[in-house]
C-alpha cells in the first residue's frame, strides 16, 4: 500500500488514519518518558536513543556547541544515527515499511528536539523513574511497532532479524545493543547511573515487546458448512492452511474442518472474511501458540 495514498474502502480507511494516530501517539510518548521522566535523572536511555544523548553530552560539554533556544540536539544526532538503517528497512522489510519509517524517525526526532526536559525531576526516587520512564517509552516504542513501522534504531534492526529468524524478538536486540551502550557509560559514569540506566533499558524493552502484538501468534480453526472461506485466507489474508472433511455429531452433517495461524492483528479481518462466507461458522482461537517451522511475520499491510 502507498502509505500517502488514502485508502477507498472504509476499513482500510480507518486503518490508515489508526495507523498514522500511533505513529505520531507512540513517538510522542516515548519522547516523554525520555525527555520528562529519564533525562532529568541524568540517567541515559538505551539503544540508538542512548548513542544519541552520549553524542549530545560530548557536542554541548565538550565541543560547547551553542544551545538552540527551545531546540535539543537530542532529536537532530537521533535522526542523523537513523540514515544508514533505512537502506537495511528498504531491503529486509520492504518499500512501505522504509517509507514509514522515514516518516516516523522524523517525527521521533521532532518529538526529542520538542519535548522538554523538565529542570525538576518528576520522582525523587531512581527505581520508581526507570520503572515509570521504561514502561512509558517502552510502550510508546511498541505502539509504533503496532501501526506497521518503528521509532528507528534497535528497532528496525530488531525487526529485520524477527523477518529473518522466526523466533527471535525485537526485545532482544535491544538488550544486546544496551550492554555495549552501558559498558561505555561504565567508564564515563559513576556505577549508580549505569545500573539504574540499566533497569531502565530492562523494563523499555519488556513494554516493548509486550506491545508488540505482532508477534503473538493465534492458532484458529474453523468449523463451517459452506466453501469458499479457504479460498479468502488463501487469497485474501494470504495464509497457508490445513483442512480436512468431517461430520458434525448431531446432525450428521458434512463439515469442512479449517486450521490456519495468523497474528493477533490479522484475526479480526479474519473473523470478518470467515462471517461474509457463513455467518455461522464456529470459530476457535487460542492465542500464544509457538510456532516451529515457516511462518512469515508481517508488519501491516
Amino acid at each position: 500500500m502507498d502509505f500517502f495514498r488514502i485508502p477507498a474502502s472504509p476499513e482500510k480507511r480507518k486503518r490508515y488514519f489508526e495507523r498514522i494516530a500511533l505513529i505520531i501517539g507512540g513517538n510522542i510518548l516515548f519522547a516523554v518518558g525520555v525527555n520528562m521522566i529519564i533525562s532529568p535523572m541524568n540517567l541515559y536511555s538505551s539503544g540508538f536513543t542512548g548513542m544519541s544523548m552520549l553524542i549530545r553530552m560530548f557536542l554541548v560539554d565538550f565541543l560547547h556547541f551553542p544551545q538552540i533556544p527551545g531546540v535539543d540536539y537530542l532529536g537532530i544526532v537521533y535522526y542523523i544515527l537513523n540514515v544508514p538503517l533505512f537502506v537495511l528497512g528498504y531491503k529486509v522489510l520492504g518499500r512501505d515499511f522504509c517509507i514509514t519509517s522515514m516518516i516516523s524517525i522524523g517525527i521521533a526526532s521532532l518529538a526529542m528536539a520538542l519535548v522538554p526536559v523538565v529542570s525538576k525531576p518528576i520522582f525523587d526516587d531512581y527505581l520508581t523513574a526507570c520503572l515509570v520512564g521504561g514502561l512509558v517509552s517502552g510502550t510508546g516504542a511498541g505502539i509504533v511497532l503496532k501501526g506497521g513501522t518503528s521509532g528507528g534504531g534497535q528497532d528496525i534492526i530488531g525487526m529485520a532479524l524477527s523477518k529473518t529468524h522466526p523466533n527471535f524478538s525485537v526485545g532482544k536486540i535491544s538488550i544486546a545493543i544496551n550492554c555495549v551502550i552501558y559498558g561505555i557509560c561504565f567508564f564515563l559514569f559513576d556505577i549508580q547511573t549505569v545500573v539504574y540506566s540499566m533497569i531502565y533499558a530492562v523494563v523499555n524493552a519488556l513494554a516493548l515487546d509486550y506491545q508488540h502484538t505482532q508477534n503473538i501468534n493465534v492458532q484458529v480453526m474453523i468449523f463451517t458448512k459452506k466453501e469458499g472461506i479457504s479460498e479468502k485466507i488463501l487469497t485474501e489474508i494470504r495464509r497457508g492452511l490445513t483442512y480436512w472433511k468431517g461430520a458434525g455429531g448431531y446432525t450428521n452433517e458434512d463439515t469442512y474442518i479449517i486450521t490456519t495461524m495468523v497474528t493477533k492483528y490479522e484475526l479480526p479481518e479474519l473473523i470478518t472474511k470467515v462471517r461474509e462466507v457463513d455467518p455461522d461458522a464456529f470459530v476457535m482461537v487460542n492465542e500464544g501458540t509457538k510456532i516451529f517451522g515457516n511462518f512469515e511475520k508481517r508488519f501491516t499491510e
